[in-house]
């Protein structure tokens, strides 16, 4: 009752006066148009395999035809339905998230960029292009066919949409270019579908709508950032912006409590009071947004007050006040500090951050988010990472709901380590047909080394190999003694030996095994038997060094021969009998054939091959020129692993290493490639189809791949042999056709491998090489009516007897299978079952093999928990030596530990067989992603927020630890609740609080822009999109306004009459409306020279698309080899620049882009929002090897010179080039409209003073939109030209949060890579500095050899002496008797700043200083200086910059330029000191008012009669676009 009477009390003492609510907003969209959604759910449901995207496409037809007569909610929730037939209930809430954040569209507009490239013919909805030849017509296809083959193929991308056809190469290929859904693509799509299906050509789809809506798409995505800024020194604009009447939706905002009153239930209860409880509500709000600073003692606690607030709310609550607490917290932090934090909830946190830092390495203040288990960094990942990895997870996640693995089983089996196929085999080399030349160990050679293991630890200069007497380092050299590569092979191991070399050595000789064969008739024979000899007679030693001098008579490109040989042994060893020797009676003929029984079983590909430490090398290695570097690198690479195994403790003084070598989990008994290739294909057995018969071969050939396999799963039988707990860990299917003797002896293969391993299984399928009917199946039925008729033991005895050569022999003379039945078996119920068999079952079994394992008929596969190994050649042998390693492979991938588990669910054996089986196929297909951590707290009843999943659903395991009052807080905040609405999760979130906090924690407003789901408007159409809206935010703060987005969107703003950079909403009616645009996606590389394994300083690359090949350029940096090059969706083409970088260099090799490896010109495909990143290999081409790129000689004209790039009066390109060096080019960079200010103002300084064509640069990324459309009008009044340069700051680059720092960072740390090289010298001027003097001067002046001048602090003004920071302390003593120089005006030999890489250098420095938070607080100026010893600097002469605050009144009258510097003394306004300091300035200023003043006349009629366009920015932008 008391509240009711308190109400009206509160609302009589406001006094109306209702304004529109203050606040900020901003939105980011697209540079393209909207794409539609059905296309965009069709890439969504293609990522999940091409079989399914064409389903989709052929059951949305016609879809769009129900566009016109629906709502546009109702046709999005047809869309949704349709994609609900392919989709799981989890899938369509990932789709309608994907949908909401518009993920697919990129690749929609690539397809349509492609299309454009085309280009599509006049007015046609759809077209084909065969061959490059078009039409729009589907009656022109025949025509076009028919020549096709005469043409050149088209390019095909990895990501295109292929239609499941036969798949033949000699076919031409048809690109349909349509837009899914309209009556125009049905029409193609019947025709190309037919055709594809008969095989008569290749149908390829891509994306193209013929009208693209010129609606905007807005993105979402990002966070959007009000930073609070110092006003220590005044820096607000004063002119005047016209408000914007933008009406902001407030709904949202209404349900929070203020001050203890529910506004939304209020307003609820009291409609009629609606007017005043808004009033009341924001007269609240401004009593509670007291900015005030608090104490230092009022903060110490905030981040435990901030969670014991969160932790007493209701659980979804408290994830919203979460929220709001951090995103909205400078505000909040006064209410926080009346908060009472409970001793246990502190004692709590304090445990479990022991527990963590232990375990996880996570410390207080930390945030870290885990899904499953799998670490997402948020400072890497993005809600569009995120995405696919709840999209991969949920394949994993439902295939065990789908197995019935429930509950805590799940994250259990989730976490099992999955093991990922290692590349590096190894065989196991302690087999006696190697013979050993040495032993390390054993040999007195060696008898001076140190042999203790420990020695590995001992300190030594890198490069150096340690020689200690054990055996770490094993080569074997399998070698034909006859082949001519043999010679250097023997040679280069005898290098090794003489050297001393600490290389254990032996040789695997492969020679003709044939008994008949003697020493005379074959080299190779004679030489086994002539070193046998030898090494009997003296030792291994010396019959290496004979095997080298032997060679050495052998002429290059012969071989060896029985005569070579024959006189060898002549003359070295006079007495010896040679017919004894080498003849058939030969005494040294011992283990001839060991060699090559070992190299065959091993599995080995061609001689000669090497083994290091039992893993072979590839054939590219085996060069001998090469391999000596190779096997010194592999000895330094496995030192690491020897030393890292010592002082973990695995190898002690006790332990034989050769024998530690071999017990690793890598060492197999045999190599095949099949078996061990990562390439690996599996089964899916996790659907539950509605019908489990196969006997009904119709019905069985409706079901798609995944009921098929899962129906043959149930019903397959088996041969066992279990374990001892009664269950097999390896499942085996055999799909052959057991009429074919290679069918049968690969059974046969598999069963004996069974008899000798517990714990396998065998399941046979049939495969017959014809139409399956009672005559081709004979073997199969008697195979299967004993299996449904006899005991285990008899059907498997009866099938070993049916596989064998002779009974298939007796079958083929007449013999019937019931005379070859065993005793012990059941005769009478084996004929009847056998008698009455029918063939369907078989026939069904055939058309599995033929769709989900690709066989054709006869062919056979084997198949080991559901992985795949098919295709074996007719002659290929699976022996039974590939089964053991098959099964050991398979052991140690998974299956062994999902039996453990599998195991403590306790279900009967044939049962947990099954879902061994299953698991492991599952487990095993799942992408090997990092490891999952298991992420658990000592206690959580007080420091824990939980959110219990939905009860059997498939769920997300989610543990996000957090402090409540952190960057992390309010950007997972946000996550962590759309993540809840797309997804089922069980939640887990710990405040991770700090305690003794001495600053604010925050000093930020944040948004973070994502939506779970498309927002309609309540009139059914789609609401504009996502927005940041920031209401109720106080008003006496600066704020500044960032855009946080993913790694490689590069974005601008595009519209807003206000200063961004200095919102001050004091000043502001209503709300400022701040419209980005994303204007580039990066893509990003690392390029490296192959022979040097160096970056190739001053490379340049360009980017384009096939009709205009020169769009963007870069340069390649030194660290890291890093380029970035401006982008958008569409494929495009990556080029060594015209010029220099193409005359040396030329493309080795690729990776990451969409073209071969090997093919010279790289194509990149864009299509999605995340980052690219490529990696590139160089050569310098033969003839250019000793040539520099850097080189003196001037650098040939590119694109820079060709465009004088969206500038106003850009001089015509015959007469810049007459010009080029009479140029002034100066940079600047500014922010905010007061310092855009003050840029023109300076740059109509520079321009009164000189008779030199001036040429700016300013640095886009921070411009205001005014700026930017004004620039062009001053350019064309003042007759100078200008460019704006952009660069994202790379994402190795340690990264500043603040956006002042930021700008400072680009003031000198990208200056090698903003300017094209055609440009020499830059000049920069600071944006608050007058010129004076002709700048042309100090372009010209003599640096010395330094790379950059700059102007030193003035010493004359006394009274500042206090404020002289460089004077005392770290700089006195870094800088000794040099100056420190101020940053606000440089001149930089660019030419020279590349050559001594000084940028690379810069950049380094700053890497290793800026990581402490204290160093570098002045960045663009301390970072030079710091560096003075390391990059020279020219001083210039004192009066090239005057500034008041350091420099006396005397000197000012020689001032060639004045700076308008900060004083610390009077902190003096910015514009209050210019106009005081600089009599000039006004005038300056007038003159530029006026020019705007009439800018603004002129825009708007002008803008009524050119286009109907919201902004004069749009023809700026189409200008660009042409260019």
């Amino acid at each position: 009752m008391r509240a009711v009477i308190v109400l009206p009390l509160l609302l009589l003492n406001i006094h109306h006066v209702t304004s529109a609510p203050k606040g900020v907003t901003a939105s980011l969209e697209a540079k393209w148009s909207m794409t539609p959604f059905l296309l965009e759910t069709s890439e969504f449901i293609g990522e999940d395999g091409n079989e399914k995207f064409w389903q989709f496409v052929d059951t949305v037809k016609e879809l769009t035809v129900y566009k016109r007569g629906e709502s546009v909610r109702s046709y999005y929730n047809l869309i949704i339905k349709k994609a609900g037939q392919f989709l799981t209930d989890l899938q369509v809430n990932l789709l309608k998230f994907a949908l909401a954040l518009r993920t697919c569209s990129p690749a929609i507009h690539a397809s349509q960029q492609i299309a454009g490239d085309e280009p599509p013919p006049e007015a046609c909805p759809a077209f084909v292009s065969i061959h490059g030849q078009h039409t729009c017509s589907t009656k022109d296809v025949k025509k076009l066919l028919r020549a096709a083959a005469g043409r050149p193929k088209p390019y095909l991308y990895k990501n295109d949409h292929t239609y499941p056809g036969v798949n033949k190469t000699d076919v031409p290929v048809v690109i349909l270019y349509a837009e899914i859904g309209t009556k125009k693509f049905t029409s193609f799509h019947k025709i190309l579908s037919e055709k594809a299906q008969e095989g008569t050509l290749v149908y390829v789809l891509r994306h193209f709508v013929a009208d693209p809506k010129p609606q905007k798409m807005l993105l979402s995505g990002y966070g959007v950032e009000l930073a609070i800024k110092s006003t220590e020194y005044k820096a607000v604009d004063d002119t005047k912006v016209k408000d914007s009447k933008t009406v902001i939706n407030t709904e949202d905002e209404d349900n929070d409590e203020v001050q203890g009153f529910f506004f939304g239930t209020l307003k609820k209860s009291h409609p009629d009071l609606e007017e005043q409880l808004v009033e009341l509500r924001k007269h609240l709000l401004e009593s509670t947004n007291d900015m005030a600073p608090l104490k230092v003692w009022e903060m110490q606690d905030l981040s435990f007050q901030a969670a014991a607030r969160i932790m007493s709310m209701p659980k979804f609550d408290a994830l919203k006040l979460m929220r709001d607490l951090s995103q909205n917290f400078p505000s909040k932090a006064r209410s926080l500090t009346r908060v009472a934090v409970k001793q246990e909830m502190r004692k709590e946190i304090e445990e479990n951050q022991k527990h963590l830092s232990e375990t996880i390495g996570v410390h207080p203040g930390d945030g870290e988010l885990f899904i499953n288990g799998l670490h997402i960094d948020l400072d890497t990942h993005n809600p569009f990472s995120i995405l696919d990895i709840l999209r991969g997870e949920a394949r994993v996640l439902e295939g065990l709901h789908n197995l019935g693995i429930k509950g805590e089983h799940q994250g259990k089996l989730l976490r099992l380590p999955v093991n990922a196929v290692d590349d590096s085999y190894a065989l196991d080399i302690r087999h006696p047909a190697i013979m050993w030349i040495n032993d390390i160990e054993n040999d007195p050679v060696y008898r001076n080394w140190p042999a203790g293991v420990q020695e590995l630890l001992r300190a030594t200069f890198p490069g150096v190999i340690r020689q200690i007497r054990r055996n770490f380092f094993n080569l074997v050299l399998f070698l034909d003694p006859v082949q001519e590569e043999s010679v250097e092979l023997v040679k280069l191991a005898e290098l090794f030996y003489k050297h001393k070399i600490p290389l254990r050595i032996g040789f695997v000789f492969v020679v003709n095994t044939k008994d008949e064969i003697d020493g005379f008739s074959d080299a190779g024979v004679g030489f086994y038997r002539l070193l046998n000899y030898i090494a009997d007679e003296y030792d291994l030693s010396q019959a290496l060094m004979s095997m080298v001098s032997l060679y050495n008579k052998v002429d290059v490109g012969e071989t060896l021969s029985v005569d070579t040989l024959s006189a060898y042994l002549k003359r070295k060893f006079p007495k010896a009998n040679a017919e004894r020797i080498l003849g058939v009676e030969s005494e040294y003929d011992d283990k001839r054939k060991d060699g090559a029984l070992f190299y065959k079983k091993s599995g080995l590909s061609a001689l000669p091959l090497a083994l290091f430490n039992g893993v072979p090398l590839s054939p590219d290695e085996m060069d001998p020129e090469e391999l000596e570097t190779i096997i010194l690198q592999r000895i330094m690479d496995t030192t690491t692993a020897f030393q890292r195994a010592v002082f973990m403790g695995q190898l002690t003084e006790g332990s034989d290493v050769v024998d530690y070598l071999m017990e690793q989990a890598n060492v197999v008994p045999r190599m095949n490639p099949l078996i061990l290739g990562t390439d690996q294909k599996y089964l899916d057995f996790t659907a539950t189809p509605v019908v489990d018969d196969w006997e009904d071969t119709t019905m069985f050939s409706f079901l798609d791949t995944r009921d098929k396999t899962a129906v043959m799963a149930k019903r397959m039988k088996y041969f066992t042999n279990s374990d001892e707990d009664g269950m097999t860990t390896v499942t085996m299917w055999i799909a052959a056709d057991l009429e074919r003797a290679s069918g049968r002896k690969l059974l046969l293969n598999a069963l004996k491998h069974m008899k000798s391993s517990p714990g396998v299984r065998v399941g046979v399928i049939d495969n017959p090489s014809g139409k399956p009917i009672e005559d081709n199946t004979v073997l199969y039925r008697a195979i299967w009516a004993s299996f449904l008729t006899q005991k285990n033991k008899a059907t498997a005895e009866f099938v070993q007897k049916l596989l064998k050569e002779e009974s298939s022999q007796l079958l083929q003379q007449g013999t019937k299978i019931k005379d070859l039945l065993i005793q012990g078996m059941d005769v009478d119920a084996f004929e009847k079952k056998f008698n009455t068999l029918e063939v369907d079952f078989i026939r069904s079994q055939q058309l599995f093999c033929q769709d989900v394992l690709k066989l054709s008929p006869g062919e056979r596969a084997v198949i080991s928990n559901g992985r795949i190994l098919g295709l074996f050649e007719e002659q290929e042998e699976f022996t039974v030596e590939d089964f053991h390693l098959l099964e050991k492979i398979t052991l140690s991938g998974s299956a062994e530990k999902v039996k453990a588990r599998v195991k403590q669910m306790g279900m009967k054996p044939k049962h947990a067989s099954d879902l061994v089986m299953k698991v492991d196929a599952l487990l095993s297909a799942a992408p090997k992603g990092e490891v999952r951590r298991d992420v658990h707290f000592i206690k959580d009843s007080h420091s824990m927020l939980h959110l219990s999943p939905r009860e059997n659903e498939v769920f997300y395991d989610v543990v996000a630890i957090v402090d409540p009052l952190t960057r992390e807080a309010q950007k997972m905040s946000s996550l962590l609740i759309v993540l809840s609405q797309v997804v089922n999760v069980r939640l887990q979130v710990f405040m991770n609080c700090r305690a003794k906090l001495s600053e604010m924690p925050l000093k930020s407003f944040y948004r973070f822009v994502l939506e779970s789901d498309v927002t309609f408007l309540a009139n059914d159409t789609v609401s504009a999109g996502p927005v940041a809206r920031f209401m109720e935010l106080p008003e006496s703060p600066l704020l500044t306004l960032n855009m946080i987005t993913p790694e490689s969107w590069m974005v601008q703003a595009v519209r807003s009459p206000h200063d961004l950079d200095n919102i001050h909403l004091q000043e502001v009616s209503g709300v400022v409306t701040a419209e980005y645009e994303l204007e580039h996606l990066l893509l990003e590389g690392h390029c490296f020279d192959l022979s040097t394994g160096q970056p190739p300083r001053g490379l340049q690359f360009t980017l384009g698309m096939s009709r205009d090949l020169l769009m963007y350029d870069t340069i390649v940096m030194a660290n890291l080899g890093y380029f970035q090059l401006k982008a958008n969706p569409g494929a495009w083409i990556l080029r060594l620049r015209e010029g220099r970088s193409e005359d040396i260099y030329q493309v080795v090799t690729h990776d990451g882009t969409d073209s071969p490896a090997d093919a010279g010109d790289v194509r990149v495909v864009l299509n999605s929002f995340h980052s690219k990143i490529i990696k590139v290999r160089v050569q310098k081409k033969a003839e250019k090897i000793n040539e520099d790129l850097l080189s003196e000689t001037s650098e040939s004209k590119g694109i820079w010179d060709s465009i004088a790039s969206i500038t106003g009066g850009g001089s015509k390109k015959d007469d810049g080039e007459k010009r080029k060096e009479d140029v002034l080019n100066i940079f600047s960079v500014a922010s905010g409209h007061l310092y855009e200010r003050f840029l023109r103002i300076m740059m109509l300084s520079v321009l009164r003073h000189t008779k030199t064509p001036v040429k700016f640069w300013f640095l886009k990324n921070y411009l205001s939109p005014s700026f930017k459309e004004t620039i062009s009008y001053m350019a064309e009044s003042y007759g100078f030209q200008y460019e704006l340069v952009q660069y994202k700051w790379p994402r190795w680059l340690h990264q500043q949060t603040e956006k002042q720092r930021i700008i400072w960072g680009y003031k000198i740390l990208f200056l090698d890579v903003l300017f094209p090289l055609a440009v020499d010298k830059i000049i920069f001027v600071d944006a608050d500095q007058i010129v004076r003097a002709d700048l042309k001067e100090l372009r010209d002046l003599d640096l010395e050899g330094a790379p950059y001048g700059y102007t030193p602090f003035c010493d004359s003004r006394r009274e500042m002496e206090g404020y002289r920071f460089w004077k005392t302390g770290y700089w006195a003593s870094h800088l000794g008797h040099r100056k420190y120089h101020i940053s606000a005006l440089y001149v930089v030999d660019l030419k020279k700043f590349r050559k001594i890489a000084a940028g690379d250098r810069l950049r380094g420095q700053y890497q290793a200083l800026s990581q402490d938070p204290n160093s570098l607080s002045n960045l663009d100026q301390d970072l030079p200086n710091n560096m003075i010893h390391q990059v020279a600097i020219k001083s210039l002469p004192q009066e090239w910059l005057w500034c008041e605050t350091w420099c006396d009144n005397v000197s000012k009258v020689k001032a060639k330029t004045i700076d308008l510097c900060n004083n610390p003394k009077t902190k003096e306004p910015k514009l209050m000191a210019a106009a005081r300091i600089v009599p000039e300035w006004v005038e300056y200023d007038k003159e530029i008012k006026q020019l705007l003043r009439q800018v603004q006349e002129q825009g708007d009629p002008a803008k009524e009669k050119q286009t109907p366009t919201p902004s004069q920015h749009k023809k700026v932008d189409n200008l660009r676009d042409e260019l």
